[in-house]
């Protein structure tokens, strides 16, 4: 097993004593400090060569100079410890950390992550310890004390330190001052202060740890990204968290829509929950997988614990609580409900879409922020990102009600406010007159209310002159982003059945995405022999418009075991239809005023009311791009 020699520092008071800052405040529950950034100058102490940290020449990686060793966790006791551990293939090594191989010994770990970082692909020029040395003797020089402004980009962000004693804090400061330096076009990153305290725990020295982070900060990895550095980047991460709490927590989900006036500002904390309120030995275990695994392992994570959150309080605590505050909580104090291995095993027992189409989805949130007008370049800005439902009004469902349904729809439409696009009320009970309002509009969530007091409806990802495409025969469009919901008297959603069943799916195999897909497209009343294929599967093709970015089907090809598997929604003279196989989800007549509703192989939903029921008011609600 492989050790590392420490002694202790020759003059620790002389140090301490020279430090003018008041020491950072310890988090009892957490067992990390932290301090909030300002935009007003700090003073770094600067120790001489004499005051360094002695280390044992005959340690591997020199680690520990920067850590409080009474407040570090012990490593792991293992026999079992392969010798040759860093010479494994990528699969095993994701498994050895996965179960933790990494505490068995500081050095170990210190090695690991060395070595994996260096592994990294990034930048042709990037940054290492030799240009730190010359940098930060230019900014620091000589003295023992020297006063430098944080980088801009951290004002307002906290600095957990963790189990970092006063000179880790100290190094802490002037590695980021100089990732400041050489990185100038970093705005906004809250999560780098975490990443070079925990690196600095594993680090020999400084230089090391700055070529590190270096490397992660210069990552080009195609789909992966290690720390997002503008604001644009982190708001489209919280928001890309929101679209996955939405689709592999719904409970979660529900129970903060409808206790929360705002549910982006509460997964706007999703990465603080890692790497600021969990305990030392949670988060480094975490930063094992995330060197190996990227940003995707963090999606994971954050989603276990929401699930664990979800079962471990009830509706009526939350409704008395601040539920963010609740939520930071029960995070600081999750030792109390699972241990890190429990932790872990929940987490990689999620089964995500892949790395690319996360990345995809990230991409189509950070277009929606830009429409917003948000940019790369700026700062910070103050501005609410929620539906503001104040002056919501409906006949069909109440403010509250809206808040859930927006709180289903993906994150790049939600920034949008509602927009009454159609109402039975107002524009009568015409077809032609329903689809001359909808056109133009994508996506619409439909609502329905039947003179029984039901409530149901659908979220409509595509726009409604897609029916066009086909002629003069009824065909099926729209994306796996479609859903079926009813509001009175439960409130549930019913996704697309590959969605809640991935297993259900292939990738198509390279050779037949060479050739050309089938058509989607079927007549809502022919037999099986009369949709021009005898193929036991479906081949969704990429949708062709180019400006609509779908996390569902324009990532790639997906095979479908059935050719009713994704009949999402169908608009003819003769009415219009939601959901097919077996059924159909939602079908209206020509006047909208007789429906029917039954179980569909797309959604794989129970019938949303009273299977034939009579509509009372029918609305349409846009998203108001203002």
């Amino acid at each position: 097993m492989l050790q590392v020699g420490l002694s202790l520092p020759r003059s620790t008071a002389r140090v301490a004593s020279s430090f003018p800052m008041a020491e950072p405040a310890v988090d009892d529950n957490t067992g990390t400090r932290q301090e909030t950034f300002g935009s007003s100058a700090v003073t770094v102490v600067i120790t001489s060569e004499a005051d360094t940290w002695d280390i044992d020449a005959s340690s591997l990686l020199g680690c520990g100079q920067f850590v409080d060793w009474d407040r570090l966790p012990a490593p792991e006791q293992r026999a079992d410890v392969p010798r040759d551990i860093l010479c494994r293939p990528p699969k095993e090594l994701k498994k050895l950390a996965r179960e933790g191989y990494w505490a068995v010994s500081h050095a170990l770990r210190a090695q690991v992550y060395h070595q994996l970082i260096q592994q990294v692909a990034c930048r042709l020029v990037t940054p290492d310890a030799l240009v730190y040395r010359d940098v930060a003797s230019r900014l620091f020089g000589k003295l023992s004390v020297s006063s430098h402004p944080l980088p801009e980009f951290l004002e307002g962000c906290s600095m957990p330190t963790y189990c970092l004693n006063l000179a880790g804090v100290t190094a802490l400061k002037k590695i980021l001052i100089c990732v400041g330096n050489l990185f100038p076009d970093i705005t906004y990153s809250p999560i780098l202060p975490s990443m070079v305290a925990l690196l600095l725990h594993y680090s020999k020295d400084e230089a090391q740890c700055f070529e590190n982070i270096s490397r992660l900060i210069a990552s080009n990895a195609p789909h992966t990204s290690y720390i997002d550095q503008s604001f644009l980047a982190h708001q489209a991460s919280c928001m890309t968290f929101g679209d996955l709490a939405n689709k592999h927590c719904p409970a979660a989900h529900k129970l903060i829509a409808s206790t929360s006036e705002n549910v982006f500002e509460v997964y706007s904390e999703w990465l603080s929950w890692l790497f600021q309120d969990l305990p030392f030995n949670y988060a480094i275990r975490v930063f094992d997988v995330y060197l190996l695994e990227g940003q995707k392992v963090l999606y994971r994570i954050a989603l276990a614990l929401l699930k664990q959150y979800r079962l471990s309080v009830t509706s009526t605590e939350v409704e008395r609580t601040d539920i963010k505050a609740n939520l930071q909580a029960f995070v600081q104090n999750i030792a109390e409900h699972m241990t890190v291995d429990k932790l872990l095993e929940r987490a990689f027992g999620i089964r995500l879409f892949s790395r690319k189409e996360i990345w995809l989805l990230q991409m189509a949130n950070r277009k929606a922020l830009m429409e917003r007008g948000i940019t790369m370049a700026q700062s910070r800005q103050s501005f609410h990102l929620a539906v503001d439902m104040q002056n919501f009004s409906s006949s069909i469902v109440t403010a509250q009600e809206m808040r859930i349904i927006w709180s289903w729809i993906p994150e790049r439409f939600s920034l949008f406010s509602p927009l009454l696009l159609f109402s039975t009320s107002e524009d009568g009970c015409s077809l032609q007159r329903f689809y001359t309002c909808c056109e133009g509009y994508e996506p619409t969530v439909l609502l329905i209310k039947t003179t029984e007091g039901e409530v149901c409806g659908a979220f409509l990802s595509s726009d409604w002159s897609e029916r066009k495409k086909s002629g003069a025969t009824s065909g099926f469009f729209g994306t796996g982003e479609c859903f079926v919901f009813t509001v009175r008297p439960n409130t549930e959603r019913y996704e697309w059945v590959f969605i809640k069943k991935p297993e259900l799916a292939k990738a198509v195999p390279r050779s037949c995405q060479r050739s050309r897909s089938p058509s989607p497209m079927f007549h809502l009343r022919s037999s099986p022999d009369e949709r021009g294929t005898s193929s036991n599967h479906l081949t969704v093709p990429v949708p062709q418009r180019k400006s609509r970015l779908s996390p569902f089907l324009a990532i790639r090809h997906f095979l479908l075991p059935s050719k009713t598997a994704s009949m999402f929604m169908s608009g003819s003279r003769e009415g219009i239809i939601i959901g097919g196989g077996g059924g159909q989800a939602l079908s209206l007549d020509a006047n909208l005023l007789w429906g029917h509703t039954e179980h569909c192989e797309t959604f794989d939903n129970p019938p949303l009311c009273q299977e034939n029921f009579q509509v009372q008011l029918l609305e349409v609600w846009g998203f108001r791009n203002t």
